[in-house]
């Protein structure tokens, strides 16, 4: 069998997050420096060898003073740990289009098995020839887990930030053609 690779279309992909904030609202954010290959067997996602890595100092919630907090050492520690991992082996099929991956997720040099659930979209050719695929990813985590600890208080005793993050990706990959 033939090796496919496919590299991420950052063009046409994102990579986001939501948070409680106060436990009344939601807070958002993405990344917007993202990087990503996947090795197939022919064109096969189930026996994927993914690698994905986002650069934390990305980060990008509208607001430059949460995301210069967000970039401290209180969450990320940009400076110390400027990626963030992720490696997997594979999408597990489950029914229809929709897949689970699990894989090693790396934060600040912590690392944790996570299974994330996946809405393969399928495999076309755009108009230029290029052959694309397209995926939607979810799930979450809980950012302590990882090393991102800051908490504060409101006066009645409930978070400013929750633990549970929820991350949202929609991700497509260009295959490379082999000169």
């Amino acid at each position: 069998m033939a090796t496919s690779t496919w590299q991420l279309d950052v063009a046409h992909s994102d990579v986001s997050f939501r948070v409680r904030h106060l436990l009344v609202a939601t807070a958002t954010g993405k990344f917007t420096n993202c990087t990503s290959s996947v090795h197939t067997e022919e064109d096969d996602f189930s026996t994927a060898q993914i690698e994905f890595s986002v650069e934390t100092a990305s980060i990008h919630t509208g607001v430059a003073d949460r995301d210069a907090h967000l970039q401290s050492d209180e969450f990320f520690a940009s400076a110390t740990y400027p990626t963030m991992t992720f490696k997997a082996n594979g999408l597990k099929h489950v029914e229809g289009d929709n897949y689970t991956v699990t894989g090693e997720l790396t934060i600040r040099d912590v690392s944790k098995e996570v299974t994330l659930d996946v809405e393969f979209g399928g495999i076309a050719k755009d108009p230029w020839g290029n052959i694309k695929a397209g995926f939607e990813v979810n799930g979450k985590i809980n950012r302590k887990d990882f090393g991102l600890s800051w908490d504060a208080l409101t006066e009645a005793g409930g978070a400013v930030v929750a633990n549970e993050v929820k991350i949202h990706a929609n991700l497509e990959y260009a295959k490379v053609v082999p000169a």
